[in-house]
């Protein structure tokens, strides 16, 4: 659901103000907010593994590590994003607006994928995203099945790489994490699948 203020756009200012006292959070679109989706229990599973897995190896390193309560400001889109992990090395960028801070320069980004947010990830965030400088790597994760893709980016461009199943593992160049999806995805119940398909 999008938000305008009298039918107008809204600042940037604007939705900091709203986003303040709001009871849940919402992202902002060039001018909208949009309400963020609750999530699942295997999205929350998905990103608590996250949050262990990728902490316990960038401990100790120049990289930080965070969850999706961190707000990501997209200076060349005019979006504030709250990604589900972000990964920033060297020095933390941040955008201050209405006595609120928002991450700049994350390195890499991470996205669990539900059936309401895919469309919006593989294709809005992702666009969006390639526009920060820092960006390295964007990491989406599936949630109905064990799949981790991630995107890559070099001198040509973006690379793919995708890892499939409960004994595969990717490694994150830039962060040198390597994400075993037997971590990631411990303890999650997967849909059982339609014996008529």
């Amino acid at each position: 659901m999008s938000t305008t203020i009298g039918g107008g756009r809204l600042t940037p200012e604007a939705y900091l103000q709203i986003e303040q006292c709001a009871e849940t959070k919402s992202e902002y679109i060039a001018g909208e907010m949009r309400a963020m989706a609750g999530s699942s229990v295997e999205h929350s599973d998905i990103c608590f593994n996250l949050s262990i897995a990728i902490g316990n190896q960038i401990h100790g390193t120049a990289c930080r590590g965070n969850t999706n309560d961190l707000r990501l400001w997209v200076r060349a889109c005019e979006r504030y994003y709250y990604p589900d992990a972000v990964i920033s090395c060297g020095t933390r960028e941040f955008e201050l607006r209405a006595g609120l801070r928002a991450l700049t320069n994350p390195t890499v980004i991470f996205e669990v994928l539900s059936h309401s947010t895919e469309a919006i990830d593989r294709g809005e965030k992702f666009l969006c995203y390639r526009e920060i400088e820092s960006l390295a790597v964007y990491v989406l994760i599936a949630q109905d099945t064990p799949r981790i893709e991630v995107f890559t980016r070099d001198a040509g461009g973006w690379r793919f790489t995708v890892a499939v199943g409960l004994e595969a593992e990717v490694t994150l160049p830039v962060a040198t994490c390597t994400l075993r999806l037997s971590d990631i995805y411990e303890n999650v119940e997967f849909p059982a699948a339609d014996p008529t398909e």
